[in-house]
């Protein structure tokens, strides 16, 4: 049962639950489920770009010829490279930083795959990159530090919008979120 604790978001009660149902009623389906785990550990591995999880030597954007090879979007996870791809019509490159800078958790600018990045800011065509990073302490001097690399190659870096959710109504919103969108107002 420890073994799914190990999950986000899975405590102790949780990985009972799973496990019982696992070995009660569904034998087949954990069986399926461990030997799909265990492909998934031995075959998936970083696109040589993007560093993004995949299955081959580059992920299926970057081996696509259809990519806006101009636009780079930073993200901190392969999750949020979904999550951009499944929610907007960008087409651009994408870089997965797989977390942000944070020296108390021994994630420095090595880590984060930063040498990396700057073979391909000084290589490739890049005229934009965009920081869509977490809104985080970290997030944003992750992005802060992306974005002086970015001057230093002549690189427009810009920022993904941060403020009141669509939809969202002032009186739900915390005030942390409210000041930042009051204080990035723009015209109309």
């Amino acid at each position: 049962m420890n073994a799914f604790q190990i999950l986000p978001g899975v405590g102790p009660k949780s990985a009972q639950r799973i496990c019982f149902n696992l070995l009660q009623k569904n034998k087949e389906g954990a069986l399926k489920l461990a030997e799909i785990l265990k492909q998934a550990c031995e075959n998936i591995g970083e696109c040589k770009r993007c560093r993004t999880l995949t299955e081959n030597e580059l992920c299926r954007i970057c081996s696509s010829g259809k990519r806006n090879a101009e636009q780079l979007c930073v993200v901190e996870t392969p999750a949020d490279l979904m999550q951009i791809e499944q929610s907007t019509d960008y087409s651009g490159t994408y870089f997965v930083l797989h977390g942000k800078l944070s020296p108390l958790d021994g994630l420095g600018p090595n880590e984060l795959g930063f040498p990396k990045l700057v073979d391909i800011l000084s290589n490739e065509p890049i005229k934009e990159v965009i920081l869509a990073t977490s809104s985080t302490l970290e997030g944003q001097t992750t992005s802060q530090y992306i974005a002086q690399m970015c001057a230093k190659a002549e690189i427009k870096a810009t920022g993904l919008a941060h403020g009141v959710p669509l939809g969202g109504e002032l009186e739900y919103v915390d005030a942390s979120t409210i000041a930042h969108a009051f204080g990035s107002r723009e015209t109309l």
